[in-house]
């Protein structure tokens, strides 16, 4: 546990930090003009996300029946750009010659998508389709502008399709999103059925990320349960910083049989979203945070045939390093080359009262998330978008937070003992 003078610390810390811009409202409002050289992305979405008013289109909440979106997004000129990076706008409307904006974004119903990508994937050399999974802390328009930098620097030539899963887009919400991710598992399940019994796909590979392979694994579990095995046009399965119990993993591997895809897991032993989430289940270890060459991961990689990349080593802007699969250049194209070869990637919006709360771990996870607040309440008073993520919790956690605030004043100063 933390004591009070390292709290303190990691708020000083902080305010050095507190450069952050909340984004603006209705980002995904389709823009009308053009730029020569603009890049676009076109992707169908699947959704378990409720609809919201206003320009986007989904937010934090579940849905009872899943939704679905036509959206295109435009990439600046690659001269206005970095490989790897997502160029926010900081108004609305966005300027398509610096920034990620839409030109199309439509919610539709479930035939439309059907039609959507039926006539897409039968255009599509090799009829290939990705599907991505987003981890934790993303929102709707964070997952749709991240899958399209990942469709667009890997090159792949694929049709690309989203599912995006109610996350709140805030790290106070881990519980939020973890149950969400469950919540979600049945759709994904649904959809990815869909696609591998559609005569038109010729394969599907399937790109899940931090909380997302949460899903994922459940989605593709049960598939294996209730038709024997993964149906065979899903070949290749990549699971980028893994937010999964490595014992819980070895279940669902076994649970899906030895006839299944093929199996890449992107690693980084320094990736702090991951040690957080470690200290928070009280976890051996979570899968993306291994070491592969160390026992008993590689002899037990080895028996399962999973090829393991990596990242400690690898250095990007990602100061969590959680999200290196998507902002390294040479690691975003070597996925798209593998994609085009037919061979067997947190993002999201994070304020600096989110990052304190991950750093203090120790006194959120022991007196809950009402404490977690109080603790971000002083930064997020400076920067706009903890205030955002802030001002959510409170209503939620409503009388709760007050009653929170004396208990945590005095572990503040006097801390529990918590077993290692």
């Amino acid at each position: 546990m933390r004591g009070p003078s390292a709290i303190l610390m990691c708020l000083a810390g902080a305010l050095l930090l507190a450069g952050c811009a909340s984004r603006p409202a209705g980002i995904l409002i389709p823009v009308q003009a053009s730029v020569p050289g603009a890049s676009s992305v076109q992707m169908i979405v699947a959704t378990t996300r409720a609809p919201v008013k206003g320009g986007d289109l989904y937010g934090g909440e579940r849905a009872r029946e899943p939704g679905f979106a036509e959206i295109t997004v435009s990439i600046p000129p690659d001269g206005s750009r970095t490989v790897g990076e997502v160029q926010w706008p900081r108004s609305v409307p966005g300027n398509p010659q610096t920034d990620f904006v839409t030109t199309e974004a439509d919610i539709v119903t479930q035939k439309q998508a059907e039609t959507w990508f039926n006539q897409r994937v039968r255009a599509t050399p090799g009829r290939r389709a990705l599907v991505f999974i987003h981890g934790y802390n993303n929102r709707f328009e964070d997952a749709v502008f991240r899958f399209a930098q990942i469709v667009h620097d890997s090159g792949a030539d694929v049709v690309p399709v989203l599912f995006t899963w109610p996350s709140r887009g805030s790290l106070l919400a881990y519980g939020y999103d973890r149950e969400s991710a469950s919540y979600s598992r049945d759709a994904l399940e649904r959809l990815l059925t869909f696609m591998a019994k559609d005569p038109s796909v010729g394969e599907i590979s399937i790109l899940a990320h931090s909380m997302g392979n949460w899903v994922t694994m459940e989605a593709l579990r049960q598939m294996a349960i209730r038709n024997g095995r993964i149906l065979p046009k899903i070949k290749t399965v990549m699971l980028a910083a893994p937010d999964v119990d490595v014992d819980i993993f070895g279940t669902q591997l076994a649970d899906i049989g030895a006839n299944r895809p093929s199996f890449t897991l992107f690693v980084s032993q320094d990736d702090r979203a991951l040690q957080v989430s470690q200290r928070v289940w009280g976890s051996r270890a979570r899968l993306g945070q291994v070491d592969p060459n160390a026992e008993p991961y590689r002899s037990q990689f080895e028996a399962e045939k999973i090829t393991v990349i990596d990242l400690t080593k690898l250095n990007t802007g990602d100061r969590l390093n959680h999200g290196k699969f998507a902002e390294s250049p040479d690691v975003v194209r070597m996925i798209g080359a593998r994609l085009a070869a037919g061979q067997t990637l947190t993002d999201g919006r994070e304020g600096v009262g989110d990052r304190i709360i991950q750093v203090t771990s120790g006194a959120a996870a022991s007196i809950g998330t009402a404490a977690g607040v109080v603790i971000s309440a002083p930064v997020a008073v400076i920067d706009p978008s903890s205030r955002e993520n802030f001002g959510a919790q409170v209503e939620q956690l409503g009388t709760t937070v007050s009653g929170t605030a004396t208990s945590t004043g005095n572990l503040l100063t006097t801390p529990p003992k918590l077993n290692p």
